[in-house]
């Protein structure tokens, strides 16, 4: 991982300016991914009705020291994304997971949109298939941090661990390193700017909450994304970390009815 670290560190810091564009999808196809991922989309599995437990891995105890990124760096995460248009980004956090993201996946495909998907390092070192097919669909690959800890709590060294490792598996999976992360809770602080920005990363936040999370109906998942429907908007919402059965059900009926309104759902774009 100090390969990666340091190539990053010095070639792309947080002082290289960032422009933002709505990507066009329209009239892209997507790839077909290799035979193990059309395995994973084939018939719909049973939906898991038990929280899964992950975050459990321990941080590696030898962390690569990481160059400081030059300022300017930001102090705030991107919220909500300006001058992209009647278009809204859809995010995913905490997977994938094999029985709740490929049902997002066909939804999404079925509709022919892209989303975020912010992933957990160990998550997707245990579904690579399962990123190479949120890869080849189109979709933005983002950093979530290996075990999903309160990044607050951590110190420089652990905040490079978890971030440079799960950037480390992306880009070995995937062929190229994340350039958006997500701090888990959305709990940020100057080291997690200066660390990010210093890996290449621009921090991702959101303006919709679904409170998917805490499993409250469907129905109440496909109201809060209604109601806080705008242009620009980022909505949050999960794939796994739990019990993802209402996500799933959710963006079946949100997500045509945001096109029948003219929504774009696209992703953001780095240039």
């Amino acid at each position: 991982m100090r390969r990666t670290l340091l190539r990053l560190a010095a070639g792309l810091g947080a002082a290289s300016l960032v422009r933002l564009v709505a990507a066009d999808t329209a009239g892209t196809p997507f790839r077909r991914p290799a035979a193990p991922s059309d395995a994973a989309a084939g018939p719909p599995a049973a939906l898991r009705t038990k929280p899964l437990s992950y975050r459990l891995s321990p941080m590696t105890a030898n962390t690569p020291h990481y160059r400081p990124a030059a300022p300017p760096v930001r102090t705030r995460p991107f919220e909500k994304l300006p001058d992209i248009g009647h278009a809204m980004v859809l995010t995913f956090d905490d997977g994938p997971d094999p029985l709740y993201t490929p049902h997002i996946l066909d939804t999404l495909r079925k509709h022919d949109v892209r989303a975020m998907f912010f992933l957990c390092g160990e998550m997707a070192n245990d579904n690579q298939d399962l990123v190479r097919r949120i890869s080849e669909d189109g979709h933005t690959v983002g950093n979530h941090s290996w075990t999903h800890p309160l990044v607050t709590k951590l110190s420089r060294a652990g905040i490079t661990d978890e971030l440079g490792r799960t950037s480390e598996v992306i880009e070995k999976i995937t062929g190229a390193p994340p350039l958006w992360y997500r701090a888990p809770y959305g709990a940020w602080n100057r080291n997690s700017f200066e660390i990010g920005a210093a890996m290449g990363m621009e921090p991702m936040a959101w303006t919709v909450d679904t409170l998917d999370w805490t499993v409250p109906g469907t129905d109440s998942i496909v109201h809060r994304v209604r109601e806080g429907a705008a242009p620009g908007v980022v909505v949050l919402s999960h794939d796994a970390g739990g019990n993802r059965s209402q996500s799933v059900a959710a963006l079946g009926r949100y997500l045509p009815e945001l096109l029948d309104e003219g929504y774009r759902l696209t992703v953001p774009q780095r240039r």
